[in-house]
């Protein structure tokens, strides 16, 4: 059997284990004292007593009474966490409606409605740990509903779990394997959002201890052979800071705090250094006693009097002061070159900052008077209320959205009027654009960030200051997905997508009625998913969009009876080998004839095909992929022999509309300040908001002016002069003139 720790027998009476209980109950009563207010000590006695009474036959995998546990929950939420009486009375209550035959009404009745929510909020995601990841994920969607009803369920559930992470070892292996691993998953970055840092971090340490049982020992042991040159360094360290701030009369705390374990096996895989190359060991934290109004000055002092004893490292700076965490955390960091050479990270945050710190929203509650931290809460809180009103989302998909979106590291950036916004670090100028409005994002097509110009998927980074480009003739495209990150934007790009594929399929079930009614077979819903489980189609909805994307060829309808009670279809092999027989005359049947361009075109969903830039003119067919819907493709197209000789059955006539849209290329020269960006803003111009091709574009500079030639494919004079007013109208453009091309398509 592989063994990580040894597990210790538990060995007790019924007389000590009652004595241990009275214990671990009165060191509770000790802790909440602060706390207690008349009559709180009577109903936490009465909470205390129906846990003992629901749980008395129970016992936990090590063997000790189950009572210990709402204990040690409790225990956790008032010392770690700085949770109430309240949360107290739940924290002791958390399982009884699960697995007793406590019911929730009878705690509505004893203690009031506010702690029978909570109750409830807490046995409704008891079984978060299950076999099934979809089941898990829609567990955890549980989670975040009662949430964001009360924070305080999330509190309590992640005390429950650190407790569950400190007894791990009494399970089996592959228990310890399933619930270390949604640990460090789920859990742990959901305490680092909530700001309880102390609990993120020891929750990764134990996740490790079980994961990585190897690494976990070998990374303890060296700490534990260096603690005394660690020890010794850092009173070396501190005791120049130390003089200086005691003569400069600040109330101050500062001590050397040693990185966690898997910080430090982090560093290590993520730099591929040894333990000995790891510099950060610990960092040194100075806590100040400062009046609230004083704070930030004195924080900036000791930063002074910290740098003035040893250099620091500019681009290691981290001033989270000026823009606290969306969980609230609040201080200075720094990295100074210590004695002997070595980078130290010193933290420099006051005694309020502190508690925020390590009790996040918990220490929110006790300093009333920081609402600017409370509304970041509640910002985030509402953000994952929209989320979870979006009950479509498949959970799988949810679970991983939620990871990237809610529970990520943040950047700050800015609005044209300097407003702030926060996004997970890796958002696009798209997922902004998405925050600020889903009209905006859904329109968006372009952005300038730091005044220059950019495309949508452009990376931001903390500090940026964006505005958001928009073309009423924008509209979501599916590769949007692929650069998104936030929640909102995927969910609102998929919405969209969706509509736009309902609006298509409007056509396709037209067309379908109308065949059915010439074989007088009745239009219901029912016929609808007979049809689609004939194609082997998911839904109706998917089916009525193949039609209109000529996927389907429902000419066959013809041969198909109906039994008055359901349709009657001809042997599938039949449509097989016609498919076969039309691999190498894809374009036979007049069906599949589709015009992509003219007024059709806005019903038909297409897009062009990266490997050849089709453009009108073009001799072209429509391909039908899996999942990105029509691909218009040259039939010069280097793939286009693979593609027609190995799916012809999916190859769809494909022809640019006459008259309207045939193309002229035609040539502009254009003149104007060489300045950054400015190629940028002339091809977002003409391919992004005019929607114009280019065929060719040169462009020289010469001492700060440049001189571009352009060739375009135009359809008129009126679309080359509207081209032409729109160009000279951008800043740094001084003339623009036609020259004719002499090749026409």
């Amino acid at each position: 059997m592989d063994k990580v720790l040894n597990i210790p027998q538990y060995e007790m009476n019924e007389e000590q284990e009652r004595k241990e209980i009275l214990r671990k109950y009165r060191a509770l009563l000790r802790a909440l004292k602060p706390k207690l207010k008349p009559g709180d000590k009577e109903q936490v006695r009465a909470a205390f007593e129906i846990a003992v009474e629901a749980h008395k036959d129970m016992r936990r995998k090590s063997g000790e009474p189950y009572i210990l546990h709402p204990i040690a929950v409790a225990t956790i939420c008032v010392e770690e966490i700085g949770l109430g009486v309240r949360s107290t009375i739940c924290a002791l209550l958390h399982d009884t409606v699960e697995d007793t035959d406590v019911t929730l009404d009878a705690i509505q009745r004893e203690f009031g409605s506010e702690i029978a929510k909570i109750v409830d909020g807490l046995t409704k995601i008891a079984n978060v740990i299950d076999t099934n990841l979809s089941q898990q994920a829609e567990n955890f969607r549980k989670i975040l509903l009662t949430l964001t009803d009360d924070p305080r369920v999330i509190l309590i559930k992640l005390a429950d779990r650190l407790h569950n992470m400190r007894t791990l070892e009494s399970m089996k292996r592959e228990k310890q394997l399933k619930i270390a691993s949604e640990t460090v998953y789920v859990y742990a970055p959901l305490a680092h959002r909530m700001g309880l840092y102390n609990i993120k971090t020891e929750l990764e340490d134990l996740a490790m201890k079980y994961m990585e049982p190897d690494s976990y020992r070998y990374i303890a042991q060296k700490l534990d052979n260096t603690k005394r040159e660690r020890t010794r360094y850092i009173n070396d360290f501190i005791r120049p800071l130390k003089e200086k701030l005691t003569n400069a009369n600040f109330k101050f705390e500062i001590y050397g705090r040693p990185k966690s374990i898997h910080s430090i096996w982090n560093k290590m895989k993520k730099k591929g250094v040894a333990f000995e190359e790891v510099y950060d060991l610990f960092a040194i934290r100075i806590i100040l006693d400062s009046p609230h109004d004083k704070e930030k000055e004195e924080c900036w002092k000791v930063y002074s009097v910290v740098t003035d004893e040893y250099i620091p490292a500019p681009e290691r700076l981290r001033d989270w002061l000026s823009n606290p965490k969306s969980n609230g955390y609040e201080a200075l960091h720094t990295t100074v070159m210590g004695p002997h050479g070595k980078w130290v990270e010193v933290q420099i945050r006051t005694r309020r900052m502190n508690d925020i710190a390590e009790k996040g929203l918990a220490a929110h509650w006790k300093y009333k008077e920081g609402t600017s931290e409370e509304n970041r809460f509640d910002k985030w809180f509402q953000q994952i209320r929209d989320v979870l009103a979006n009950q479509e989302t498949n959970s799988v998909d949810f679970l991983q959205d939620f990871k990237l979106s809610f529970l990520a590291e943040e950047i700050y950036v800015y609005t044209p009027k300097g407003d702030i916004k926060m996004l997970p670090v890796g958002s696009s100028a798209l997922d902004f654009a998405f925050a600020i409005h889903t009209k905006i994002g859904e329109s968006c097509i372009g952005a300038k960030v730091n005044h220059k110009l950019v495309p949508i998927s452009h990376k931001l980074r903390s500090g940026d200051q964006i505005e958001i480009i928009t073309s009423s003739k924008q509209k979501p495209k599916a590769e949007w997905l692929k650069f998104v990150v936030t929640t909102k934007a995927k969910t609102k790009i998929k919405d969209s997508l969706k509509e736009e594929k309902r609006l298509i399929g409007e056509e396709g079930k037209a067309l379908l009625v109308k065949k059915l009614e010439s074989v007088h077979i009745p239009a219901t819903q029912h016929q609808f998913e007979e049809i689609a489980a004939y194609y082997k189609i998911n839904s109706s909805l998917d089916l009525f969009y193949d039609i209109a994307v000529r996927k389907i060829d429902i000419s066959e309808v013809k041969d198909w009876t109906y039994n008055g009670d359901k349709i009657v279809f001809p042997k599938l092999e039949k449509a097989g080998a016609e498919d076969k027989a039309d691999t190498h005359k894809p374009s036979a049947r007049k069906e599949a004839e589709l015009v992509i361009f003219g007024e059709s075109s806005d019903k038909i969903m297409y897009s062009l095909a990266n490997c050849c830039k089709p453009i009108p003119g073009d001799d072209v067919f429509g391909f039908i992929t899996q999942g990105e819907g029509l691909k218009i493709h040259r039939t010069n197209c280097p793939n286009a022999a693979r593609l027609l000789a190995n799916y012809g059955h999916r190859v769809v006539k494909t022809k640019w509309m006459k008259n309207k849209e045939i193309s002229f290329l035609t040539g502009i020269k254009i003149v104007g300040l060489d300045d950054v960006g400015v190629i940028n803003k002339i091809t977002n111009l003409i391919s992004g908001t005019l929607k114009i091709n280019i065929n060719a574009l040169t462009i020289e500079a010469k001492e700060g002016v440049f001189e571009g030639n352009l060739k375009v494919y135009v359809h008129d004079k009126d679309e080359l002069e509207n081209l032409v007013n729109k160009l000279i109208a951008l800043p740094g453009i001084e003339t623009v003139e036609r020259f004719d091309s002499e090749t026409s398509v």
